[in-house]
């Protein structure tokens, strides 16, 4: 990756698509609102189960593990939902009372790498999808029980006939660096061992992007921030964000103040260390680890760290 002439130390792009941003099926809305409820669309279509933890079978050659759709019923079985249609087969979801653990089923995290783009696109939008319709069951004006329709697109509530939609939880992400060869990374106590990361939050109510971004970095880490640039979204559901990529630059000599109980330790690493990071298959160089390539932060680290 080379750098344009007339860019500035800071205009990086990510390195590659986000893992779980990758999809090529059909879903357009019109595709959920067929007359016959999606029974056509059920003959031709493969089903994907998932457990309560996100799990689903993959085959020996990683790809997903589908199931015709016709064996859970003549036409669309309750609580299925619709991920979408390519090449005449339509894809379908539903959640299974069967524990994957016991079987060595992958979720998100631990397979969603392996994913071809099809695969990481169909699993990304059942899990979040089935995710809403489990806490979604009550309505939240009146409190009677809601139904899926729309083959499983919304929910209408039994009582006062309100329809709910999938809901999805902005949340900034961001990579702050010095303009030069530093980024400031922070690590939460939770995380594994010498595990480092950029910054994230959720955005909040009367906010814009913008602002959550320079909000963030003073809770997390004390640091002001300038040149907020927006680089590129990952849908993350767990259980239903979209992580909104940033960059941000801000001054290596201001004082880090981690944020108490929130932030164990923050610190600015050289891009050597970095790249040295990336290069380790997750072994630790100079007490770092980089989030796994299955997330945003990966792509936006890594997209930093090679742009010359």
């Amino acid at each position: 990756m080379s750098r344009d002439a007339t860019a500035g130390p800071g205009s990086f792009p990510l390195d590659a698509a986000p893992l779980l941003s990758r999809s090529t099926v059909d879903r357009r809305e019109g595709l959920r609102d067929t007359p016959d409820g999606g029974a056509e669309m059920w003959t031709s279509g493969r089903m994907l189960l998932v457990d309560a933890r996100g799990r689903t079978p993959i085959d020996a050659e990683s790809r997903l593990d589908l199931q015709p759709a016709v064996d859970f019923g003549d036409g669309p079985a309750p609580h299925s939902v619709l991920l979408g249609v390519q090449d005449g087969t339509s894809y379908w979801a539903m959640r299974t009372e069967h524990d994957g653990a016991q079987d060595g089923w992958i979720n998100l995290r631990s397979g969603g790498a392996l994913l071809s783009d099809t695969d990481a696109g169909l699993l990304t939008t059942a899990v979040g999808l089935l995710g809403w319709h489990d806490n979604a069951r009550y309505c939240a004006i009146c409190g009677a029980a809601t139904v899926p329709v729309r083959t499983g697109w919304a929910r209408t509530c039994t009582g006062c006939d309100r329809e709910e939609y999938p809901r999805t939880d902005p949340a900034v992400i961001c990579l702050i660096h010095d303009g030069a060869d530093h980024v400031l990374l922070a690590r939460q106590p939770v995380w594994p061992p010498d595990r480092y990361s950029v910054i994230a939050g959720f955005v909040e109510v009367g906010e814009s992007l913008e602002a959550c971004v320079e909000r963030e970095a003073l809770e997390e880490v004390g640091v002001p921030v300038t040149d907020v640039r927006y680089l590129g979204s990952q849908p993350w559901p767990f259980p239903r964000s979209l992580m909104l990529g940033f960059a941000a630059t801000a001054d290596r000599d201001a004082a880090i103040t981690p944020a108490d109980g929130e932030i164990e330790d923050a610190r600015w690493v050289h891009r050597d260390v970095v790249l040295a990071a990336l290069d380790s298959e997750g072994d630790a160089v100079d007490g770092l680890r980089l989030p796994p390539s299955v997330s945003i932060a990966h792509r936006m680290i890594r997209g930093w760290a090679i742009w010359k």
